[in-house]
């Protein structure tokens, strides 16, 4: 599109909403989720390659923001044309970092250590294109109830907590168990909203 003549171009619709192509470099569906709540649509979705084993003496924090990157990092190195969005979420107790919860072995020891407790979520994002990385980390702090053995047995039972950091999901049946959240509380479900509309915001995603 053209102005009158002798005056500025002016910029096409099109031009003016254009914007970089997001990959999401997560296979996890409650982070697509979460996305599409905000009405934002990755492009593609990509599962990272990488060790997510945590370093001997690791923090929780630290750990997180590592893997976030690592994850960014990789995916961009096979989208190079993208925008890459990248997050871990970790659960901790103190400076002890609890496992993703891989059967229910785990889902179980993990309620046990969180029970009548507080505990710390961390999410980590990470955002890369065109060598450009930026990271950003949010935490959220959460108390559970002192559990029953029944309790713990009924949740343990459900499968719920099978494959989730710290072995439970809030948006499910432990949001039981919470009495107090302070916080972003998508941030515990696995992506802190907010800040992630600001991190894609600050690349020109509107």
């Amino acid at each position: 599109m053209t102005s009158a003549k002798g005056a500025l171009p002016i910029a096409s619709s099109d031009a003016m909403t254009a914007r970089p192509r997001l990959v999401l470099a997560s296979a996890s569906p409650r982070r697509r989720e979460l996305l599409t709540q905000v009405g934002i649509t990755p492009d593609k979705v990509v599962a990272a390659k990488i060790d997510e084993q945590p370093r001997r003496k690791e923090l929780p924090r630290s750990y997180a923001l590592r893997v976030a990157r690592a994850k960014a990092e990789e995916v961009a190195e096979r989208e190079t044309d993208a925008l890459v969005l990248a997050a871990d979420t970790v659960v901790a107790v103190g400076r002890r970092i609890l496992p993703q919860a891989k059967d229910k072995a785990e889902v179980r020891a993990c309620l046990t250590m969180l029970s009548g407790r507080r505990h710390m979520v961390f999410t980590a994002l990470a955002a890369m294109t065109n060598g450009q990385l930026r990271t950003r980390i949010v935490a959220t702090r959460v108390a559970f109830k002192a559990l029953s053995e029944d309790e713990v047995a009924a949740y343990v039972a459900s499968g719920e907590g099978e494959g989730k950091a710290g072995g439970y999901a809030i948006q499910g049946r432990a949001g039981a168990f919470v009495r107090l959240i302070s916080g972003s509380y998508t941030n515990v479900v696995g992506l802190p909203l907010y800040e992630t509309a600001a991190l894609l915001k600050s690349f020109g995603y509107a």
